[in-house]
């Protein structure tokens, strides 16, 4: 059952891409650039690997970075970007399972809120914090189907 969460402005670092739904797994592989980037500055992350969907336009393709969560705020270079995810309410939900099934979970998060009457942080297609965390370690749980993704969504207001 998804649950309105409470939380602080956190800084991350990130690669930004535009992809189509077929692309995001090819994708997910530029994360090793962002953990590379960090190792070599003797950053260490401070929380789970996430994909933040800045843009969802099934049509033209989505804007999303893959990053992790750091302890303070950076300055990219070259591919790598940085920012802060905003303070504020989410929604937080966590699917149990295949990554594949992601895409079920996010049509039944999004049709819940709209049940709720909650209103996302979002401007059409642009959104100001759409996550998804992976909390799952894949050298800890090479399953698939065992892995947990939490879906974080801020809300408006």
């Amino acid at each position: 059952m998804p649950e309105i969460v409470e939380r602080a402005e956190q800084p991350y670092v990130a690669v930004r891409g535009t992809v189509q739904m077929n692309e995001i797994s090819a994708f997910a592989e530029r994360g090793g650039e962002v953990f590379s980037w960090l190792a070599a500055r003797g950053i260490t992350p401070v929380d789970a690997l996430f994909f933040k969907y800045d843009v969802v336009d099934m049509d033209n393709g989505l804007v999303i970075e893959i990053g992790v969560p750091v302890e303070e705020r950076h300055t990219g270079e070259g591919e790598i970007v940085t920012g802060v995810l905003p303070a504020g309410r989410y929604v937080s939900h966590t699917h149990h399972g295949h990554p594949d099934g992601l895409y079920q979970a996010t049509g039944d998060l999004l049709a819940w809120a709209k049940q709720e009457g909650l209103e996302w942080d979002a401007d059409g297609d642009r959104w100001t914090a759409r996550l998804e965390v992976y909390k799952s370690d894949p050298m800890e749980v090479p399953d698939l189907d065992q892995w947990e993704t939490e879906l974080l969504f801020r809300l408006r207001g």
